[in-house]
């Protein structure tokens, strides 16, 4: 079983991406969080996998913590959850959310995730919540859940303009993310959205 990838990220796709290892790409599909953590092809990479065999194919799930891929593991556990619904609810929800609603019996707030009703919902909670309420660690602590690095509200309004011209979230992201590193974190929206077109154009529309 493939536990970990190194290398280098080759593509960067809505909902997958392809890791080069030596020379092999691997296709691994991953949540819309992880993907847009990932830098630029071809910068490096390492994603914890989650490796699942099925008698037609062998699919490789990608996660840039072990937080997120034990939330992958518990709610693929639960009956009507499988694979993809799984990684559209971790796009919805950091795992630290997650915890926080399921423990609070939230189930409204869990059919944000796209293909989660109301009756997944309250299944979601009724049986993940005694395992998320053992994950808690004591108060005063960090918890172990730690969520992928939030957006602010500039970075979630630029990434929402480059998708609506066209460009994938995972695509977007990360080049937002060196942008303002660049810019810093109080630059105007309009300056970061330049910036990132600049950035994401073809190399010779740079020129």
């Amino acid at each position: 079983m493939i536990a970990k990838l190194t290398g280098r990220v080759d593509t960067l796709e809505a909902d997958r991406c392809v890791i080069d290892v030596g020379g092999v790409g691997y296709l691994v599909f991953a949540s819309t969080r992880t993907l847009a953590a990932l830098p630029r092809p071809p910068a490096f990479a390492q994603v914890l996998i989650e490796t699942q065999v099925r008698e037609d194919a062998i699919a490789l799930y990608g996660f840039l913590d072990a937080a997120e891929r034990e939330w992958f593991r518990m709610l693929t556990a639960v009956q009507g959850v499988g694979a993809r619904l799984a990684l559209h609810i971790l796009s919805a929800f950091s795992p630290r959310e997650l915890a926080v609603a399921i423990r609070g019996g939230d189930a409204k707030a869990l059919t944000r995730a796209q293909g989660v009703g109301a009756r997944l919902a309250t299944r979601l909670v009724s049986e993940l919540k005694n395992r998320a309420e053992a994950l808690e660690i004591p108060a005063g602590g960090e918890s172990a859940l730690a969520p992928s690095p939030a957006f602010s509200k500039l970075e979630e309004d630029a990434v929402s303009v480059l998708v609506n011209l066209g460009y994938r979230r995972g695509e977007a992201a990360p080049v937002l993310r060196e942008v303002l590193q660049r810019l810093g974190p109080e630059a105007p929206l309009e300056d970061a959205i330049r910036a990132c077109l600049r950035e994401l154009a073809p190399k010779e529309m740079r020129k």
